[in-house]
């Protein structure tokens, strides 16, 4: 029989309204993230304003609540995966899956983690953006050649012909239009604050270390692939480096999902809001089962399925 995933999303799935319907079986985990946090966390996500909510410090603990409610109720509904991973922020929430951190410690780590990266690099001088179309080489020489004195690196090789590349604002839209020019079917930038997965964070990571070196973690108790190497992490001193790694290194997508298919995983269940995750899996291996969870009929439906 072959083996189960839960995967966990990043920052860019969040909305206004995200998790309507689900009443109030998600309201007790909110309730804790809030008093964390220090202001009304499922108001935000059902209110807004919506340029709050896309401010870097404030999506990252709700998409990580929204994906943890989602998970305590999977869990306590039956759900027992094989292995679990997450994209970018979504490693956090994959962390307190694994019981690596508690909840409570997650949301204030992303809370810091979102300050952090925010505040690293000015608004405005930094920036991403989604190249689709071309081969992953092509673009990591085009990243290379486009660079001059500025910092551009690719961010996210999220499936394989779409790769995200971030770095000085400048050197992003010289990329942009050799990517057009090399054949690439979109080359658009990102409607992000600031740029993620680069050098340009490697001040945030190192405030990150800070925070992490005096952070409770304990070992997983489901195996775990992390992003910077696409492996499963077994010592806690492994997952305090790669959390502090992945700031400012790529988000290695694609191959998460390849390890993870060799070794056995069939099923891959995307649990947070959004659905990017489960289509990212169909086209890194289309043997895959991907699944998503955006609503309470969704969780009922994966559960039958896996269950």
């Amino acid at each position: 029989m072959s083996k189960t995933a839960f995967v966990f999303p990043g920052q860019g799935s969040q909305k206004i309204g995200m998790l309507e319907g689900w009443g109030d079986k998600l309201s007790e985990t909110f309730k804790i993230a809030s008093e964390v946090l220090g202001y009304d966390l499922w108001k935000l996500i059902q209110e807004g304003p919506e340029e709050r909510l896309n401010q870097t410090e404030y999506p990252q603990p709700a998409v990580l609540t929204s994906s943890l409610a989602m998970w305590f109720l999977a869990k306590k509904w039956g759900a027992a995966p094989d292995c679990v991973a997450g994209h970018s922020l979504g490693e956090y929430s994959a962390l307190v899956a694994a019981e690596v951190l508690s909840f409570e410690d997650a949301v204030s780590l992303v809370q810091k983690r979102g300050k952090f990266m925010q505040s690293a690099v000015p608004i405005g001088r930094g920036g991403m953006a989604a190249i689709l179309g071309l081969e992953d080489e092509i673009v990591v020489e085009i990243c290379r050649t486009c660079s001059r004195a500025d910092v551009l690196e690719t961010a996210n090789f999220n499936s394989p012909g779409q790769v995200v590349i971030a770095g000085h604002t400048g050197a992003v839209n010289r990329a942009i239009e050799a990517c057009k020019a090399a054949g690439a079917k979109r080359a658009i930038l990102l409607p992000v604050s600031a740029p993620f997965h680069c050098r340009l964070m490697e001040p945030a990571a190192a405030e990150m270390a800070d925070i992490l070196n005096n952070t409770c973690l304990k070992e997983p108790n489901i195996e775990l692939l992390q992003n910077v190497e696409a492996r499963y992490a077994k010592t806690v001193e492994d997952i305090r480096y790669n959390l502090v790694a992945q700031m400012s290194k790529a988000v290695l997508w694609t191959p998460t999902i390849q390890n993870m298919v060799s070794d056995g995983v069939g099923t891959v269940v995307e649990c947070g809001p959004g659905s990017v995750l489960s289509g990212l899996s169909r086209r890194i291996d289309k043997s895959v089962r991907a699944l998503s969870i955006s609503s309470e009929r969704d969780l009922r439906s994966v559960l039958d399925t896996i269950l």
